[in-house]
């Protein structure tokens, strides 16, 4: 969808900004151009919609060279965010929203209509916000409303420019998580700057690592975090780039245990017998379709009296993940509750648990996968152990 082919961009006083930039971003992408300050990055996304333009090389969007582009109508086919948010602050929020619509030439109703439906979209109710001016939002609401705005024409590709550096730090999660979901939901191709390497690990489908006016590394996040193309990469992400690895590593099916289970219609007493024969302390408790309802410990249904159905003992389990959740989300509910392992679901259906052993070794599957190019559940466990 977006293409860089050899791009250069030198300034008369022979300062040079990008050199030699070859990379493509695919359709309904999220590319993420991170680096410190000064290394080229926002000049690079602003060489797509020719607010900064080439010295050599091409820049295409689907297809197209920019340069053969006007550039006002390149600019409203592409949508752009940026840090200030940048609305106008004698128009109201709806507005605003119907800004690049109605310049585009949509009847007004239309524009309008569409404006509400963003609204919604980024969680802001038109009924309640529709009315209000710039001065009467937060800076959350701002940036909410500088992504719907964005976004009201439908552009193919969206420009970002450090998007969420203007919110504290949970309103800026909290957005980072509904923008990606309205982002899968419309396919649109994003080409995100940031100079945090986390706000590129938690949003990039790849990364862009930029040197001083050169991509040093060009991959998926894991990859990335995983196997940094040279000590500079290394440097630049981190020590801790193990810890920020957990954020990509999604939990699968094959990387839980099953541990003691009681049922629901079981016999207490006999439920005790069978852990005691396996040395276990407690069980996890399903009903008869698998579906998980709580834990129970050895000692509880060891003192029930005769017949006593497991369901009564029953305690409510807290410590459970969804399969396919980043293994740092379980890591975290494994701390909030203090435990030695989570359950993981597929729905409501009980797949096993999760333990640190486990967790630490889907981390290491997952680095070994990248490195040989096979699934996760390919690699020899030998192969893991003894890296």
């Amino acid at each position: 969808m977006i293409r860089f082919e050899d791009v250069s961009k030198r300034y008369p006083d022979g300062t040079v900004a990008v050199d030699g930039l070859s990379f493509e971003v695919r359709r309904g992408e999220l590319v993420t151009l991170v680096g410190p300050s000064g290394c080229g990055k926002t000049t690079t996304m602003m060489m797509v919609n020719r607010l900064t333009e080439p010295t050599s090389g091409r820049v295409l969007v689907d297809g197209e060279d920019v340069m053969a582009v006007d550039p006002v109508q390149l600019r409203r086919r592409i949508g752009y965010v940026i840090q200030q948010v940048g609305l106008f602050p004698h128009r109201t929020v709806l507005d605003n929203t119907a800004t690049v619509p109605t310049l585009a030439g949509w009847k007004r109703g239309r524009a309008r209509a569409r404006a509400k439906e963003l609204l919604e979209l980024v969680g802001l109710d038109p009924a309640e916000f529709a009315g209000r001016y710039p001065a009467q939002l937060s800076g959350g609401q701002r940036q909410r409303v500088g992504v719907a705005r964005a976004l009201a024409a439908d552009p193919p590709v969206l420009l970002m420019d450090e998007p969420f550096g203007a919110v504290d730090p949970v309103v800026r999660e909290r957005l980072q998580n509904e923008f990606t979901a309205i982002q899968r939901s419309l396919g649109t191709t994003v080409l995100l700057v940031t100079h945090d390497i986390e706000e590129a690990v938690r949003l990039g489908d790849r990364i862009a690592v930029y040197g001083r006016g050169r991509i040093e590394q060009y991959d998926t996040p894991a990859a990335v975090l995983g196997h940094p193309a040279d000590g500079y990469v290394a440097e630049f992400v981190g020590a801790d780039r193990g810890l920020k690895r957990l954020s990509v590593t999604a939990i699968e099916p094959g990387d839980v245990e099953e541990p003691p289970v009681a049922r629901t219609d079981e016999d207490a007493r006999r439920a005790a017998a069978r852990l005691r024969e396996h040395e276990a302390r407690w069980a996890v408790v399903l009903d008869p379709e698998g579906n998980l309802h709580g834990w129970v410990g050895l000692d509880e249904l060891a003192s029930a009296r005769e017949g006593r159905p497991v369901r009564e003992l029953a305690r409510r389990m807290g410590a459970w993940v969804p399969v396919g959740v980043p293994l740092k989300q379980a890591f975290g509910v494994m701390l909030q509750y203090d435990a030695g392992w989570v359950a993981v679901l597929d729905g409501d259906r009980f797949l096993g648990v999760l333990t640190p052993a486990k967790l630490h070794e889907a981390l290491r599957r997952s680095v070994e996968s990248d490195a040989k190019g096979v699934p996760r559940g390919e690699v020899d466990f030998d192969s893991v152990t003894d890296a």
